[in-house]
Formats: C-alpha cells, structure tokens, sequence
C-alpha cells in the first residue's frame, strides 16, 4: 500500500471522528449508525448479483452508558488506527485487542476480542475503508495457491516475483492478508479449483492435478479468510477464470460455498470486493452419495437444522440448491470429500474431478 493510500485511509477515519465532534457543536447526542448484521437485513443486489445488507440499521448514540461507552471505544480505535497508518505500522486483530488495555481509560478497553473485531467491521462500513487498507490483519490464515501463475508482489522487502508452481514448494504460495497488493504477471491456467480441507488439497497436489489440467487450486483452509475470497475474484475479474468450489457434503460446507460466491452476513458490506457470483459448486453432491455409492454419516439434528434454513437462505433458493437440500434430507446422509477414497486415492482426479468438470462445461 502506497503513502498516498495510506494517507486517504486516515483521513476516512479521521473525518469519521470529526463527525462526533460536529455533532456536539450542533447540539446533538453523538452517535454512529451502521447496517444490523443479521440474516433479516440481508438482501439481493441484483446489479451485483451478490447479498449484501438492507436497510435496518443500528445506533450507537451516547444518550445511554452503553452507547457512550461504545462511542468512546470507537474514539480510541480511530485514534490507534490513524496513528498506525501515519507510521505504516500493521498489527493483528488479537493485538488490537490487547492494546486496549494499555489506553489511558479503562472506559475505552475491549471487554472480549469479539467485542473488538465488530469495532473494526463498525468503522469499515461507516468509513468506507477495509480493514486491510487500515493496515489490521487476521492472526492468519496459512491459505495456499498451486498453479502455473506468475505474480509479482509488493513486500517491505521490496518487489519480489513468483511462479507459483516453479517456486513453490509441495505446500504452494501462501496468499498474502492483501491480495492487492499482486500484480499478476501471467497465467497459464484455465480454472480455480477453491478445496475445503488440506487433506484433498494435498492429494491433488500429489496427483499433479494443477498440472495435468492447468488448474490453479486454492486451499479454503474451512470457512475462507477474506483474502483468500479476494484473490478468488480478482483472478476470477481480472483473468477471466471460472472459479468452480469443491468442499464436503454437509450444510456448513455449503455456506463455505455461499461465502465465496454471494458473500456473508458478517461481511456484507464487502460483498463486491469479496465476492464471486459465477463461482460454481462441485461436490460433493447429495446425488453423489448415491451415485458412487459413498460412505456417510448419518446427519445430526444440527445437520438437520441448517439444511432447513439453507432452504429459507436467499443464497440457497435456486432450483438446484432446493433439490441436493431435500435430497439429502430424505437421505438422512452426509459425506465427506476423502470419501472418494473408497474407490482408490487417485479416483478424484482420475474420474470424479474430471467428470464433474466436463458435465459443467469447465474442462
């Protein structure tokens, strides 16, 4: 991130405290409203075709203890987060946290670490800035990239460029906390394969499947970071590359996939930035437990639970979702993606993976 960027970035938040000061020479109780974070206030943009927040709002208003402590709190993050910009510092959401205690009001301290980070997604909404541009980033996400992908990448260290095959080893390019700061150099491949788990991320590896197929594979490390989402879109965007996801057949699994492709309610207010709607889902299918015959668990009441809301989820409400969802409600079945194993380690991407991807028009 440049000076320049890093300079608008403190602006943004500076003028955002300013606005509490305005407030009190007009007369007015402080406050800061910002979009209710639930299920209820998300909604379609159809210009985007991605969820993000509707129109209820929430108020942080000094007229009670609370919200003035809340307000309070809000002060001394922007006044953190403005120093650090102005010194291009960086530092993590837990150390934030931590920080906290160190601030000269005991008033202005963090109760819990979740209380922080929904201060930080508080002054992204209201400021207009990610939390990657106000130089905060997660503890990490160890998320990887294999492919034939030449990139170069802005470091303290300066530019350093990477084949993100050739110059990697077996565990592949670690995506940096900001994505933004790539500039992709070329590119031989001819889709994104986004993977849940380690264990099938490995596997493909091993099996050479980036190679014999010219797939860039992306680790979703479980429910994805931002950035590994962000630099799914960008090389989705800015490359052309279909983005098909492949994850375990349960209900959790499947909102790893509406996470990549529509958004999700904690972020929301991203979902442009974070976003790919033309991403594609894979596997594993309810159908497939029947058709190759998988081993599975039986679904547990929570299984059960999230299946019937994913039926109530705008996110799910296609004719295909609709179907895999009751079909496997009436299965009463779930299976994981190493259960393709059962028919030999190289099964996945000697049958299904390549089937899969013919029948979607992808290979």
């Amino acid at each position: 991130m440049s000076a320049d960027d890093n300079q608008e970035a403190r602006e943004q938040l500076i003028d955002l405290a300013a606005q509490f000061y305005d407030q009190f020479e007009l007369g007015e109780i402080p406050h800061m409203s910002v979009p209710t974070r639930t299920k209820n206030n998300i909604e379609y943009d159809e210009e985007m075709a991605v969820w993000v927040y509707g129109d209820r709002e929430s108020t942080r208003s000094a007229n009670s203890v609370r919200g003035a402590r809340k307000l309070l709190k809000a002060v001394y993050t922007i006044e953190f987060l403005a120093d650090q910009l102005e010194e291009d510092r960086s530092s993590t959401l837990r150390e934030l946290y931590y920080l906290s205690e160190s601030w000269d009001n005991d008033e202005a301290q963090f109760n819990d670490q979740d209380e922080s980070n929904s201060m930080v997604e508080d002054l992204e909404i209201v400021s207009g800035v990610t939390r990657e541009d106000f130089h905060m980033r997660p503890e990490e996400s160890g998320a990887t990239l294999m492919g034939p992908l030449h990139l170069r990448e802005q470091t303290r260290r300066g530019e350093r460029e990477i084949h993100c095959q050739e110059d990697v080893g077996e565990g592949g390019y670690q995506i940096p906390n900001n994505p933004d700061t790539i500039e992709f150099l070329d590119c031989d491949a001819d889709f994104i394969l986004a993977v849940e788990t380690g264990g099938m991320r490995d596997r493909l590896v091993e099996n050479g499947f980036d190679e014999q197929y010219n797939a860039l594979i992306v680790h979703l490390k479980g429910q994805p970071a931002r950035a590994t989402r962000r630099i799914t879109k960008r090389l989705h965007d800015e490359l052309g590359l279909p983005v098909t996801v492949f994850t375990d057949g349960d209900p959790w699994s499947y909102r790893i996939y509406g996470s990549v492709a529509y958004g999700s309610i904690k972020s929301a207010h991203l979902s442009e930035y974070l976003a790919t709607p033309e991403a594609d889902f894979i596997g594993i299918q309810p159908a497939d437990i029947v058709e190759y015959e998988l081993p599975t668990d039986p679904l547990s009441d929570s299984d059960i639970n999230a299946l019937e809301s994913e039926l109530e989820d705008p996110r799910f409400q296609t004719d295909y979702w609709e179907e895999q969802i009751e079909l496997q409600l009436d299965l009463g079945k779930k299976s994981e993606q190493q259960s393709l194993a059962s028919h030999g380690l190289d099964f996945v991407t000697e049958t299904y993976l390549p089937e899969r991807l013919d029948e979607m028009g992808v290979i």
